[in-house]
């Protein structure tokens, strides 16, 4: 008996709901930059919904069935949003009462042999057990002298904070402590 050949067809990729600019509609579950908030129906283009918002579970096809459903709970969801914003908003307010001081080698004009970056800063806020991502720390440039500086984060779509940054000169074993202020002391004598 000869064996016959059987073709094996590939599995076309489910078709996704067109918008009016031929891009792909989908229904956005969190909260993305620079595309929506959740809830929202956006159209963006195929390769990145394939490749990045469908597979990071940051959005979901908009059937019909979908945009209804939304509809039917848009009051619950935008109590959620809020509820997340109100706890970032805290967490902005936290930081921009907190400084951190970071060391780094510097010569007698104050001048950094390297730069103190994005990376230096996340790694001092862990110490003081608050977690953000490089990618939240907005540096104007890198940091490469000794002083003073304020640094904005990004926190959220619509929270933005601020935090002191220290750069002190490294000193041979000990850890400076944070500068402070200077207040006027009445001498008590």
């Amino acid at each position: 008996m000869p064996q016959t050949k059987t073709k094996r067809r590939l599995q076309r990729p489910k078709r996704l709901p067109r918008g009016k600019h031929n891009g792909v509609e989908l229904l956005l579950i969190q909260s993305v930059d620079h595309l929506g908030r959740p809830g929202d129906i956006v159209e963006v283009r195929r390769g990145f919904a394939f490749n990045y918002l469908l597979p990071q579970g940051l959005a979901t096809v908009a059937t019909d069935h979908h945009k209804r459903m939304v509809d039917k709970h848009r009051e619950r969801l935008q109590q959620i949003e809020e509820a997340r914003l109100s706890g970032l908003r805290q967490l902005a307010a936290e930081l921009s009462k907190q400084s951190v001081t970071i060391e780094a080698n510097a010569n007698d004009e104050g001048h950094l042999y390297g730069s103190v970056g994005a990376h230096d800063i996340v790694m001092a806020l862990k110490k003081n057990d608050v977690s953000i991502t490089e990618d939240q720390v907005r540096l104007k440039g890198p940091l490469k002298e000794l002083g003073l500086y304020t640094v904005g984060i990004h926190i959220a779509q619509e929270v933005e904070g601020e935090l002191k940054v220290w750069v002190v000169p490294t000193v041979g074993g000990e850890t400076p402590a944070t500068p402070e202020p200077a207040e006027d002391e009445d001498d008590e004598d």
